[in-house]
């Protein structure tokens, strides 16, 4: 290890199984070249909420857990045969199963990496590998239908998304227009109506007032190829309304199956679950998609490393509006 990086690092650390959050003094990670890992000097990274309770859904036991997902920072090293060299400027999700980005160093695989969107800084870019990568594979991976926003076979095609002005779902909204999607109808609360619409969604069903349900049913066509869910519970049970014959309905947050209605008479949609999978080849299309301005991301607020209780608890209260972030260098 080069000289330049320190023995020690600070580190937001879990203590397991408790949510309780402590900044420790931690060795320095050494990665392992032979399994494609790289040194990262982490800028920013983003938080996510409920993480601090994924350890009840794993199985697999981790040397340590530290938060952070999302991450943005500089390679330091790499393995000779990556194609990112110490000095680019990356950014990735990291998965569950190792230490996150709340520290100064941290590990990532090349097949994690992507080049960090030259238009975004430090603070945004950390905002999107979870969200867009979670949007693109819902799309194009677990539809089973199409496979990239190139793919013809958009076309004519609708598609609706719960929860469009989350994280997620406005990115799965932003992606689908440049894809070319007919209709793209989102679901949301009083006050963000115009924000999905400008995110590129063309029709709006404001779930306080009305159902996915009701709304397919008030009109013949309304009905969509494809639901995302980005919400679970009775969003999720008022989807399998809206979706077609043949269609699809897939969800990141519940098993569809579980919550569909009892009698409901719908044929052959295909339903799933799916957790996202960090796929760097993907999150470097979705750059391309940044720097030609066709898709932007949201960014709710910044804090220190230090001030990581108070971020955590802004995500964990659920009121932020985008993503929160923690700068680490």
């Amino acid at each position: 290890m080069a000289s330049s990086i320190p023995a020690t690092i600070r580190s937001v650390n879990q203590d397991v199984p408790a949510p309780t959050l402590t900044l420790q003094t931690r060795p320095t990670p050494v990665p392992n070249f032979d399994a494609g890992e790289h040194l990262i000097r982490v800028h920013t990274t983003a938080l996510c909420a409920g993480e601090l309770i994924w350890h009840t859904y794993v199985t697999f036991k981790k040397e340590e857990t530290v938060p952070g997902p999302d991450m943005a920072g500089t390679v330091v090293s790499a393995p000779p045969s990556s194609p990112f060299k110490p000095g680019d400027q990356v950014y990735a999700r990291i998965p569950y199963s190792r230490p996150g980005a709340a520290r100064d160093y941290t590990i990532a695989l090349t097949s994690e990496l992507a080049r960090k969107p030259a238009n975004l800084s430090w603070e945004e870019a950390a905002t999107v590998p979870l969200s867009a990568l979670t949007a693109w594979q819902a799309l194009f991976e677990q539809s089973g239908v199409w496979t990239g926003p190139e793919d013809a076979r958009v076309k004519g095609k609708r598609v609706a998304v719960t929860a469009a002005s989350g994280s997620v779902g406005m990115w799965v909204c932003q992606i689908a227009k440049v894809a070319g999607f007919e209709a793209i109808v989102g679901t949301c609360g009083d006050g963000n109506e115009e924000f999905v619409l400008s995110k590129g969604a063309t029709e709006i069903v404001n779930y306080r007032k009305k159902s996915l349900t009701e709304w397919a049913a008030e009109k013949e066509g309304r009905k969509v190829d494809l639901v995302i869910d980005c919400f679970g519970g009775k969003s999720l049970t008022d989807a399998w309304g809206c979706v077609k014959d043949g269609g699809v309905l897939v969800s990141m947050v519940g098993s569809p199956e579980d919550a569909k209605p009892a009698g409901l008479e719908v044929k052959d949609v295909k339903s799933h679950f799916f957790i996202m999978e960090p796929k760097g080849d993907q999150l470097q299309r979705i750059t391309g998609l940044v720097e030609q301005g066709k898709c932007t991301p949201l960014l709710d607020s910044v804090f220190p490393l230090e001030g990581f209780q108070e971020a955590t608890d802004k995500v964990e209260g659920r009121h932020a509006k985008g993503k929160v972030v923690l700068k680490v260098c």
